[in-house]
């Protein structure tokens, strides 16, 4: 199957990888043409718009940071719209608002151009072994005929209902994996800064009446805060947009705040492209553990 992939960066490249792999001709685009090389060596086609990339295709998948970016690769003067044809089917791997994606599939459909909310879970690792989690909205039926380009990348791949219903279920995922993380950095700062070394703490934590929550803190005290899979913005952005959408559906949100807040304080300090491990260091100094971000 001939299939365009807009947006090779972190996840996305091995995502595209992998569909190479199954066999699929890919057409690849990206805004810095140096991130889709090994793709190219890898048999790929490189086009310089998502325009010529989904004009070349049957499907169309895309990786991409954030709302913004996901409508101007769509409804962009060079974008896939302007490169569609009527029968074109377009799945957005990005993480996105239910209310956004649905205002874009209908966007879409006004073009004859069936689009489905396709978001992935398991960071950069599982997009190299294609063991991601895939929740999908849309029309199940095209679906169904295009879950093969789908299971290139995953081992998990779900439909989840009407259109929005994937962009759903991925943001309450982050939500859940973001705040309870950041309830295991509080329980590291409070341990240290009362005295009790964390890693000792863990010791008994793992196998008291916290064992299922813990598991998390050796890693988390490896404070590795270069190189992320996962960037402490993207994090608060996904945070930001379940918030949205717990306001929208009349539901209180405090966690999911008091976390945000938490990275948004970190991001404020020049972190938002480190790991989410830096709003722990962030955490730290302010509670006096240490003076510097580089300790």
């Amino acid at each position: 199957m001939r299939v365009g992939f807009i947006g090779t960066g972190n996840i996305g490249n091995p995502m595209a990888a992998n569909v190479i792999a199954a066999g699929h001709e890919l057409v690849v685009n990206d805004l810095d043409q140096e991130r889709t090389e090994n793709l190219v060596e890898l048999g790929a086609t490189w086009v310089s718009t998502p325009a010529e990339a989904t004009a070349a295709s049957e499907v169309v998948l895309t990786s991409l940071p954030g709302p913004p970016e996901v409508e101007a690769v769509l409804t962009g003067s060079d974008g896939i719209l302007a490169g569609a044809q009527s029968g074109t089917v377009y799945f957005d791997l990005s993480t996105n608002s239910p209310a956004d994606a649905r205002r874009l599939a209908a966007i879409a459909a006004e073009r004859g151009v069936t689009m489905l909310d396709a978001p992935v879970s398991n960071g950069v690792q599982g997009a190299r072994d294609a063991k991601l989690a895939v929740m999908v909205g849309g029309d199940e039926a095209t679906f169904d005929r295009y879950r093969s380009v789908l299971e290139a990348i995953g081992e998990h791949i779900f439909y989840m209902g009407e259109s929005g219903m994937g962009a759903l279920t991925k943001l309450v995922n982050n939500m859940i994996a973001i705040t309870s993380g950041m309830v295991l950095q509080e329980a590291v700062v409070l341990s240290a800064k009362a005295g009790l070394p964390p890693e000792r703490g863990h010791e008994v934590w793992s196998v008291a009446s916290a064992q299922r929550l813990v598991g998390g803190i050796p890693r988390l005290l490896e404070r590795q805060v270069d190189d992320p899979s996962f960037a402490l913005n993207l994090a608060a952005k996904d945070l930001r947009l379940a918030i949205e959408t717990g306001n929208q559906a009349g539901v209180a949100m405090p966690l999911a705040s008091a976390a945000a807040d938490n990275l948004l304080r970190a991001a404020g300090r020049g972190w938002g492209d480190k790991a989410i491990v830096a709003a722990l260091v962030d955490a730290e100094q302010n509670a006096g553990l240490r003076d510097d971000a580089s300790d």
